[in-house]
């Protein structure tokens, strides 16, 4: 009898991991051919239906089977047509025909080689309890009901502390960074209020599930202890034990209460801030309409490019020209050659109910810079304006735009805006500073509204299609080469809402890397125009961008370091600078104020060997100002470096990089740089000014890699201000202005005082974004938070008020929007629009 013999073993191998959701997850291996993906064959009621490759990278499968290649994943999703609420036999197959087997919707242990699907699947969940930040428990959520469902959010959520019911709230926030994770709907973030009473520092249990169902959000239960600033939570304790031991003295209660700091309207709460700000801003201008009449009506050409907009959007947009307060205006639509019937309709329909707006129809889609070149050849107007096809204009903006371009005899005219989401709140507003060249160079920051007089942009041209996604950066910085600084003119008011759509740049920037690479070449061959050498390159892929100057020069600089003791800091700070900074051409100068410890003298006598160190000492009572007087009378050199001896120094380029600054444009008299407290927050990056605060630095306890505010923490920009705690001064200029005010300041503010004093001869302050160091704020001369230095500080604060009181800058801090508040949280604290005007 002849043995038959058995059936040869099959080569492919593999493992279903996970069959939920209709998703088919695992890996599979031809161990034969281990090289190539292996393909599968699914099967739905014994009908193969779909093969797949696995080539998704599983580098643990690779390592586990010590194979040469990843390509060994794959994840299937059943096909559309089988979620019809009806059971199928979906099966997995090799080439061979081999089986691969499937884990079993009922219990995942048990595996065959048909399972059955019936036909739906539950509710999928993505959420995250973020935890509590302003004030707000924050989270996010979504829903799909099948794999081929879009992510939803607009979900109800409710949330508990402690087992006692605290509020609910609909997940409609807009989210972009959930967005651009997940690519998903961006309106899926929510925000709970908290009661005052938890902040008792002790630990809260918050549970966050989405209603009806109770599904549980993951990161909860979330256990945290809440705790204010130290004056808010003495208050609040004081005002709880009062509640508890004295309900029926509820006057003491009232009286307690009252003290308690109320919080300032912010950024967080900017929809309902805007709505009122919006309300006064159009009676503000109506007023101003009936009593001083415009003189001149010049004629506004706006141009408005577009290719298939949304309808509801683009309609929004026309109708917000069509109700301007000012009526002398023409509209041109230019087609892009979308092709799209419907759009060309609503284009014909509003020119028909409008005879100021005419259509330019493009034959074929050329580009949004070629698309507004067409409609500014056809424009008639004394000034030009850009509009997007689905932003929205405020009302009064024509108006308020055209009468300060007439009362300033302004060339380049720009105000300040905000976004609008799809559900229509107001957010991320653009509150920008008056016109900043340098901080130009890092991001498109005029961006909307622009209005341009028409003489200037027939000398300038049209936008060149070469920068199309950056066209109006590039043209913006081409008006910059031919105006001067006093023909740019911001008007401080919101005037422009930018629409935020899954798909727009505002609403994240990926969207449109190319107009990234555009923005790096105008800025860089812009520079190049104008002979300023930089390398100019992306910061994290975002439209911000690092302007590195190539800088010739090599100027000498003194480094002037007053000190007392403090021998540690002292030799940490020199140490830094003689072993870190490759810059050649600096001597370190130490001011010795009165020191006695031997530990000091020891590493004077040690440190002064280095020929590139010398020490001077001073014995009189300690005033900052004067001991840096001192030293800089001593030096010769091109440039003086103030600096603390708790400033610890180890960025290799820290010298050039102020210096370059200092250098690269005209006009500059200071520079500062970011400083860090040693739990590398920023200490500082800029100091705003002002009769209610003096001087205050911004951005502080921001981490060191956030952005700032628009980007003001990453990019060097112009202030009102810096410390001299790290300060680049011209030597000349410093003599030439007196230096320090040792007499009236010698303590505190000298260094806003002489900024001013800089500021008030027509020069700039640059803060150097990319020159940081380590600062160890008061730890050199203590804080002026003592009651013995309450009297001395009081007088440095009103010579402060009084000397500055009629400069503009001091007044109106023109590199800090006067939307926000300086005595709060610095670019989040809003002030109540009623105090704007």
């Amino acid at each position: 009898m002849t043995q038959q013999s058995s059936p040869p073993r099959s080569p492919f191998h593999g493992h279903v991991e996970s069959f939920s959701n209709g998703i088919i997850r695992g890996w599979a291996i031809n161990l034969e051919e281990n090289s190539l993906p292996v393909t599968l064959h699914l099967l739905i009621d014994r009908q193969e239906v779909m093969q797949v490759t696995c080539d998704l990278p599983r580098n643990d499968v690779r390592d586990g089977l010590n194979v040469s290649s990843n390509k060994l994943g794959f994840d299937i999703c059943l096909p559309k047509k089988i979620f019809d609420d009806r059971p199928h036999q979906v099966a997995l197959r090799f080439a061979d025909r081999s089986v691969l087997p499937l884990p079993t919707l009922e219990d995942p242990e048990i595996l065959g080689e048909t399972v059955l699907f019936p036909g739906s699947v539950p509710e999928e969940f993505r959420s995250f309890l973020d935890g509590v930040k302003d004030d707000v428990l924050r989270g996010w959520v979504m829903r799909r009901s099948s794999p081929y469902d879009n992510w939803q959010g607009c979900l109800v959520v409710s949330a508990t502390v402690d087992g006692i019911k605290l509020g609910s709230a609909r997940a409609n926030i807009y989210r972009a960074d959930v967005s651009e994770a997940l690519n998903c709907d961006p309106n899926c973030g929510f925000e709970i209020p908290l009661p005052r009473h938890l902040y008792d520092r002790q630990p809260h249990t918050f549970h966050v599930s989405v209603e009806p169902d109770h599904t549980e959000l993951a990161g909860s239960p979330l256990t945290t202890s809440l705790v204010h600033n130290m004056l808010e939570t003495r208050l609040i304790e004081l005002e709880n034990s009062i509640g508890q031991l004295y309900r029926s003295l509820t006057s003491i209660r009232r009286e307690v209460s009252d003290l308690i700091p109320k919080r300032a309207p912010n950024l967080r709460h900017y929809d309902r801030w805007a709505q009122r700000y919006n309300t006064l801003l159009e009676e503000k201008v109506a007023t101003q309409r009936r009593a001083i009449p415009l003189k001149k009506t010049p004629l506004i050409s706006i141009l408005c490019p577009t290719w298939r907009p949304a309808e509801n959007d683009f309609r929004a947009a026309l109708d917000s020209i069509v109700h301007q307060t000012y009526p002398h205006w023409e509209l041109i639509l230019i087609d892009d050659g979308s092709k799209c019937a419907r759009t060309q309709e609503i284009i014909q329909e509003y020119c028909a109910l409008d005879p100021r707006i005419q259509a330019i129809i493009l034959e074929k889609n050329q580009g949004i810079a070629e698309a507004t070149n067409a409609g500014l050849r056809k424009a008639n107007g004394a000034y030009i304006v850009f509009f997007d096809h689905d932003d929205l204009l405020s009302p009064v903006a024509i108006e308020v735009m055209t009468r300060a371009a007439l009362q300033h005899k302004a060339k380049l005219i720009y105000c300040d805006e905000d976004k609008i989401d799809a559900a229509g709140h107001l957010q991320e507003p653009n509150l920008k500073p008056d016109y900043d060249y340098r901080y130009l160079l890092g991001c498109n920051y005029i961006c909307h509204l622009t209005m341009i007089d028409a003489a200037t942009t027939r000398k300038i041209g049209f936008l060149d299609a070469h920068y199309d996604g950056a066209q109006d950066h590039d043209y913006v910085l081409r008006c910059t080469e031919l105006l001067k600084e006093t023909d740019i003119l911001h008007v401080p008011e919101i005037l422009y809402h930018w629409r935020k759509t899954p798909n727009s740049t505002a609403a994240r920037i990926t969207n449109k890397g190319y107009a990234i690479t555009a923005g790096i070449s105008c800025v860089t061959d812009h520079l190049n125009r104008k002979k300023r050498p930089a390398d100019v390159t992306s910061i994290d892929h975002l439209s911000l961008y690092k302007v590195a100057w190539k800088i010739r020069r090599s100027p000498s600089v003194d480094i002037i370091i007053p000190f007392r003791d403090q021998v540690e800091s002292t030799r940490r700070c020199v140490e830094s600078l003689l072993t870190h900074v490759r810059y050649k051409k600096f001597r370190i100068l130490l001011i010795d104020n009165f020191s006695i410890e031997p530990e000091t003298f020891e590493f004077l006598e040690q440190i002064q060997k280095d020929d590139r160190v010398s020490i001077m000492r001073v014995e009189e009572p300690f005033n900052f100002a004067r001991l840096n007087n001192l030293a800089a009378a001593q030096c010769e050199s091109d440039f003086l470096l103030f600096l603390n001896n708790d400033v610890y120094i180890t960025q290799e380029n820290f010298l050039s990089l102020m210096i370059a600054e200092a250098l690269a444009l005209p006009k500059i008299g200071a520079v500062g740089a970011r400083l860090l407290y040693p739990n590398a927050t920023i200490q500082h990056a800029g100091v705003a000014v002002g009769p209610d605060v003096i001087g205050v630095h911004v951005h502080r306890a921001q981490p060191h890699d956030a952005y700032g505010y628009v980007g003001r923490i990453r990019l060097s920009h112009e202030v009102t201000a810096v410390t001299a705690a790290a300060m680049l001064v011209r030597r000349d200029l410093f003599h030439e202005l007196g230096g320090f005010d040792e007499a009236h300041l010698s303590i505190a503010y000298n260094d806003v005082d002489l900024c001013l004093k800089i500021r008030q001869k027509g020069l700039k302050i640059i803060y150097c974004a990319d020159a940081e160091a380590e600062h160890h704020e008061s730890f050199s001369r203590g804080t002026d938070n003592k009651p013995e230095n309450e009297p001395r500080f009081f007088q440095e604060t009103q010579t402060m008020i009084e000397r500055w009181k009629h400069f503009p800058p001091f007044e109106n801090d023109p590199a800090y929007p006067h939307y926000f508040r300086k005595d709060h949280q610095t670019f989040f604290d809003l002030r109540d629009p009623e105090e704007l005007w």
